[in-house]
């Protein structure tokens, strides 16, 4: 590429990380509060607050074995590349934290440094797997070309997302009259209810729930579902830079790789956030928030309040939303 246009697609791809911050900081301020509100309002036992990644990676980074653990993450991805037991070219280095964090908790609870490094190895190769055992998803539903997305967040999901299609839809759907036909999925809601359906409209509605569930004010719950409508527009538009700035360069990065091993086919790992763009994706992701509380409510002996993680639950499900095909809702 030349200089110019690496400078161009660069720029757009910071320019789009910005706003992704911007929006999930949105979401942060907005829905993380009101998710607290829930559980007081409905007296929840619930009394350890998690902190998820925005707590998680900083205590991470700041562990005894994260000097080692990236170059220990990155010498597991050459040694897969070389042995062919991935395609996975991870530049995902940020997202190396969940790797150093299975280290670290092992190193922690073992106090073995070795035991730790190990957690670090066996969760960097698993990574990876993920990347090429679900790169035809990302390419097929998200319609990214030559991208993996190795990152165990948001990959592990789908493993029991696509195993429980494949029983449960060979063995229960067709057996149970009316829940069969049930599927739907954000275009669906769309084309059925026209301009109440759009996107925007469910992300207020939404907004909407969640505040009344949080006992807020007339004013509180608006302004709530004027924020969840906002994430709703603006999240896709946010991620257009990032994708204008990486297709160029994953292009030419899968070229030149290609051409230097024999036209070996390479996939570029990168960050999730690329998926959260999608109208399933975030759709999906404001109706877990509530779910993820009642799961936690009616899980056996659970003190632990989802709070950290909520604003980021699209890092979860996107994965899962593509192996759906955006289906948000469907007998299995």
């Amino acid at each position: 590429m030349k200089a110019g246009d690496c400078f161009k697609a660069g720029l757009h791809i910071g320019i789009g990380f910005v706003g992704i911050g911007l929006v999930i900081g949105l979401m942060l301020d907005s829905i993380g509060p009101a998710a607290k509100a829930m559980a007081e309002n409905f007296d929840l036992n619930l009394h350890v607050v998690d902190v998820g990644w925005p707590g998680s990676s900083p205590m991470t980074w700041a562990s005894q074995i994260a000097l080692v653990a990236i170059p220990i993450a990155i010498l597991v991805n050459v040694a897969m590349l070389l042995t062919r037991m991935t395609r996975v070219v991870n530049v995902d280095i940020w997202n190396i934290w969940h790797m150093t964090f299975t280290g670290a908790l092992l190193h922690l609870a073992t106090g073995s440094w070795m035991i730790g490094m190990a957690g670090v190895v066996i969760h960097a190769a698993f990574v990876y797997k993920l990347g090429d055992w679900f790169a035809r998803d990302t390419r097929d539903f998200f319609e990214l070309e030559g991208i993996a997305i190795p990152h165990g967040t948001s990959a592990i999901p789908s493993g029991p997302v696509y195993g429980a299609n494949c029983c449960a839809g060979r063995c229960y759907h067709r057996e149970i009259p009316g829940v069969n036909r049930i599927k739907f999925s954000a275009d669906d809601i769309q084309r059925k209810f026209g301009p109440f359906g759009e996107p925007v409209t469910v992300g207020f509605v939404m907004g909407l729930i969640i505040g009344i569930l949080a006992g807020y004010d007339v004013k509180g719950v608006l302004q709530l579902a004027v924020k969840t409508a906002a994430v709703m527009l603006l999240m896709p538009r946010v991620i257009k830079p990032i994708m204008d700035g990486l297709t160029p360069i994953a292009k030419q990065a899968r070229s030149r790789l290609q051409a230097k091993f024999g036209g070996q086919e390479f996939l570029i790992g990168l960050d999730p956030a690329l998926l959260l763009g999608h109208t399933a994706v975030v759709s999906a992701s404001l109706i877990f928030i509530p779910l993820t509380i009642l799961i936690a409510v009616c899980v056996p002996g659970n003190q632990v309040l989802p709070f950290g993680d909520l604003a980021t639950i699209g890092f979860f499900v996107a994965m899962a939303v593509a192996v759906h095909r955006g289906i948000i809702c469907s007998a299995p």
